[in-house]
């Protein structure tokens, strides 16, 4: 896996599932309770895998499905994970994401539909893409504007 570090964040281009599993738990050393992380990318990019690799990080055993048809899914980490999957909804009002901010790490998939969710600039983002036969994960801090 190589990374890329530039003014507006880091870039890594993974070559495969593993590779992003790996990503996902060196990524979660960084994040606290509190810290919205917004995935972004499409379809297959691979935003559940690197959830899967954070889950593994913080000490949760598999499987790990996507939350899809559940939208939600609440893990007893340290720090405590609410996974979201927002690609079945319009947006994130009415689903309760907002009790989850100040006491979890929140992974939000579809990232777009969550706009209001959080103040603009407060959210890490991590962009997933396909790049050939892996992908490339830009990953910006709040802090970097």
């Amino acid at each position: 896996m190589s990374v890329i570090v530039a003014d507006l964040g880091e870039t890594f281009d993974v070559p495969d599932e593993a590779a992003m599993r790996a990503l996902g738990a060196s990524l979660v050393r960084r994040w606290k309770a509190g810290d919205v992380i917004l995935l972004e990318g499409p379809l297959g990019a691979g935003k559940t895998t690197l959830t899967r690799g954070v889950l593994s990080g913080l000490g949760h055993p598999e499987p790990v499905r996507s939350p899809t048809f559940n939208l939600v899914q609440l893990f007893t980490t340290e720090p405590p994970l609410m996974h979201a999957d927002l690609y079945r909804v319009k947006g994130w009002q009415g689903i309760g994401l907002e009790d989850y901010l100040e006491t979890h790490l929140c992974l939000i998939e579809w990232a777009d539909r969550a706009a209001g969710l959080v103040p603009v600039g407060t959210a890490w983002r991590v962009a997933i893409d396909f790049a050939g036969e892996g992908r490339r994960v830009a990953v910006t801090s709040p802090d970097v504007r």
